[in-house]
């Protein structure tokens, strides 16, 4: 029987925060050839993957990491209400209630590595939950420990966040003496940079070199959650000069990236997947901000008021409404058990009271009513944990966005094509060179993943393994 050939001992996973698949529809042809165009050539190009749940950062990055929707793995948004705290919960690795792929690695073999990289802690913990891996941010001298590597001691030293304020930000194809696209005069705009972009991948590079990974007889796993071009996107929508200019700076050091992986640890001996936590809708004009932002507290009253009409009979105003955390509502169970009320009719009654708030689209209740049909419910479905996402999810018309205060919203949580779309694109061993049309969801990540590393997929794992993505082995033969 021919011998099966030896598999790659590193895996690269970069999740960006936010990137629309229609990115490298509208903007590949400005990119160099040895980046996302590389990928797409030379790796199996899904342009179609699918978030079929709520597209908040926290719950895209839990889905990838555990192959489940958030109705198993509880991270429903970025954050929540603690019912029982009564206070609100933010989205962490700890809060995660499904296993991960990372966790799957170390449960292989106890000599497997997991090592996380991102801006900050908070966001690839979500990808790798509280088990055995080290996280290392890129953004932070403070974090620098005793036990860490000397290399990464001074890697921090060399890109301390300070030295990037007032730095001037030039486009990648703009002409020379051009005025640059921005000037990062605050924290906000360096870190919505290329420039704090490009200090992630010089972690991830020094990381590969500095501790030569892939030259083992064990796995090492490296997922890298990209937070740059989500904050920039956060801030200007997916159509924006700034946005197209920062996805060809990515552009550029996914390049670099797969220059020094080819040479180490070499051809053959690395693979490498590309992805996105969610899209991005197109930033409403300034003039028209007012018609887009929705205001939670607004919703919240409606919702209140018109339970309070249907259900008072006295001039006294009862309150009925917990609280209102986008997109979800939580009832006062205590009120409503008081005055005999079925929680699942409260549950209806305040979907209904919801459609009739301006820019209000669909309601789905705990008790599994929807004002939707179709692809919809399995949407609402899958973005709704039992205990966590309380009594009703709401989502908006199409660009809408929950107001979050000085004329900002949150642009992410939906379930429209423009969130929820994302490219995957699987590289290097074993994959095979295709591009494949057919819709896949993100679900499919890490069984597909698991697959490739030879380890078992994520234990709520409810994805498959996307065969089409590997290259065909050769028949075996006595």
């Amino acid at each position: 029987m021919a011998a099966e050939p030896p598999h790659p001992k590193l895996f690269i996973l970069l999740v960006a925060e936010q990137f629309r698949s229609d990115y490298l529809d509208r903007w590949a042809h400005l990119m160099g050839t040895g980046g996302f165009r590389r990928l797409m050539a030379e790796g199996a190009y899904f342009p179609d993957c699918r978030h079929k749940a709520s597209t908040f950062t926290s719950t895209g990055l839990a889905t990838i990491a555990t192959g489940a929707w958030p109705d198993a793995h509880g991270v429903v948004a970025d954050a929540w209400y603690d019912t029982g705290a009564r206070q609100l919960a933010a989205a962490s690795g700890a809060s995660l209630l499904a296993t991960t792929l990372a966790d799957a690695v170390n449960a292989a073999d106890p000599r497997n590595q997991v090592i996380a990289c991102g801006m900050d802690p908070s966001r690839p913990e979500l990808l790798v939950g509280t088990g055995r891996r080290r996280l290392l941010p890129s953004d932070s001298p403070a974090s620098a420990a005793p036990s860490d590597p000397a290399w990464f001691v001074a890697f921090l030293k060399t890109h301390r966040p300070e030295q990037m304020l007032n730095a001037r930000w030039q486009g990648l194809r703009s002409r020379a003496g051009a005025p640059p696209l921005r000037v990062l005069m605050d924290e906000a705009s360096r870190r919505a940079s290329p420039l704090a972009q490009q200090a992630q991948f010089d972690l991830l590079r020094s990381l590969i070199a500095e501790e030569r990974l892939g030259f083992g007889d064990h796995l090492d796993f490296v997922p890298v959650v990209l937070t740059s071009i989500g904050l920039l996107g956060y801030e200007v929508g997916a159509d924006s000069p700034l946005m197209r200019d920062m996805a060809l700076q990515l552009d550029r050091q996914i390049e670099l990236t797969l220059d020094a992986l080819h040479k180490a640890p070499g051809d053959g001996k690395f693979g490498l997947a590309f992805t996105a936590a969610h899209g991005s809708p197109p930033e409403p004009d300034p003039s028209s901000r007012p018609l887009f932002a929705m205001k939670g507290d607004d919703v919240a009253r409606a919702v209140n008021g018109a339970l309070s009409a249907h259900y008072d009979v006295s001039t006294v105003k009862n309150r009925y409404v917990e609280r209102y955390v986008y997109p979800f509502l939580y009832l006062r169970h205590e009120q409503l058990r008081r005055y005999g009320i079925e929680a699942r009719e409260a549950r209806r009654a305040a979907g209904e009271a919801a459609l009739r708030v301006p820019g209000v689209a669909a309601y789905y209740t705990a008790d599994g009513a929807c004002s939707r049909g179709g692809e919809w419910v399995e949407r609402f479905r899958g973005s709704f944990h039992a205990v966590r996402s309380g009594d009703l999810m709401l989502a908006y018309q199409p660009n809408l966005v929950e107001e979050a205060g000085a004329g900002r919203g949150v642009s992410y949580g939906s379930l429209y094509g423009y969130d929820t779309r994302v490219p995957l694109i699987f590289y290097g061993e074993p994959f095979r060179a295709q591009t494949l049309e057919g819709a896949v969801e993100t679900v499919d990540i890490a069984p597909t993943l698991a697959r490739a590393m030879r380890v078992a997929p994520p234990s709520s794992s409810v994805g498959h393994v996307l065969a089409q993505a590997f290259a065909a082995r050769a028949a075996s033969r006595k």
